[in-house]
């Protein structure tokens, strides 16, 4: 087998996003929820080979687009990265956008908006030009809410830890700053990765998390660390662990709307405020309380997110598993 793919290549405030432009498989279903279990079923070993090494690494985030299923929305977009075939990804739909309009993949209904199908649900988007280029990208969520407090675990390293869990389009541990888990500053990244695993683990075993519209939207994914922010006008800062070993350099788009659903249903946000948010490096996304909402007889928000993306590059890969044993991949861990 040998196939190629073009890519273009961005990042969302530090963390990378490679657009499939062309050579994405046909996929079959009725909306991008059932696309996403074919592509699972059939075509894992793309993502596979475009994400992890030698044609990625172990932070690498990326999208292929489609065309609509209802007339009235401009684009679908299928998310990949290392730790699997997303429902939704918020840094990802801001490069993915940035990219699709800078280099008229998408061309929109109207000027400066477009409604994107997500395997999660139905994302409406505003962006903003300069001199022919998108400065800044704003989404509005599916709902976001916490689906369960205090789940007591125990994790090697750190000793009991009280850990929150949250769906912002994809379920989140949230392991918030406490007697056993001091902030994201006081820890190496690899410190935080291994933790990570072992959380993410216990998590799980402890609830079955299952979203309650969408039974294929199922458990704890990614962990959550908070820590002291860098920037005094800044409201909070984490790092996102995802996959086996990546930290999200962007503060995490589906992370932040997973937080503010956090905060809201524990009274400490509302609608009006702004929620800006920290990466571990430092880079800022700014959201907001669109909507409150009851999701399954919980509190639920629609949370708005508004980042920057780069286009930095184009690739043209090849996978060819004729004679290349590493075509489909591979990760050191």
């Amino acid at each position: 087998m040998k196939k190629t793919f073009f890519c273009i290549d961005a990042h969302t405030c530090g963390n990378p996003v490679r657009l499939v432009a062309g050579g994405g498989p046909v996929l079959y279903g009725n909306n991008m929820s059932e696309k996403r279990q074919y592509f699972l079923k059939e075509y894992d070993w793309i993502r596979k080979g475009l994400m992890f090494e030698p044609r990625g690494h172990d932070m690498m985030s990326g999208s292929i687009l489609y065309p609509p299923h209802q007339p009235e929305n401009d684009a679908a977009v299928l998310f990949i990265e290392t730790s699997g075939c997303l429902p939704m990804c918020g840094h990802g739909t801001i490069g993915t956008v940035t990219i699709a309009i800078q280099e008229g993949l998408i061309i929109p209904k109207k000027q400066g908006s477009l409604r994107l199908e997500t395997p999660a649900g139905i994302v409406p988007i505003s962006y903003t030009e300069q001199n022919k280029k998108v400065t800044s990208v704003q989404l509005t969520n599916v709902a976001a809410y916490l689906a369960a407090e205090n789940i007591v675990v125990f994790c090697e390293g750190l000793g009991q830890l009280n850990v929150d869990v949250a769906y912002g389009g994809n379920f989140y541990a949230i392991v918030d700053q406490q007697e056993n888990f001091l902030g994201i500053d006081n820890y190496k990244a690899e410190q935080l990765i291994h933790f990570a695993q072992i959380i993410k683990r216990e998590v799980n075993m402890s609830m079955n998390f299952v979203h309650p519209e969408n039974e294929t939207i199922r458990g704890c994914s990614h962990v959550l660390f908070t820590g002291n922010v860098i920037n005094a006008n800044s409201t909070a800062r984490n790092a996102v662990v995802y996959g086996e070993k990546a930290i999200d350099r962007s503060p995490c788009g589906t992370g932040t709307s997973a937080r503010m659903a956090q905060w809201y249903t524990k009274g400490k946000l509302k609608k009006g405020d702004v929620f800006i948010h920290e990466s571990i490096i430092g880079s800022i996304f700014k959201g907001t309380i669109a909507e409150k909402l009851i999701l399954d007889g919980k509190p639920a928000i629609r949370p708005s997110i508004e980042g920057w993306a780069k286009v930095y590059g184009y690739n043209t890969i090849q996978i060819d598993t004729d004679d290349d044993p590493y075509a489909l991949g591979f990760q050191v861990l």
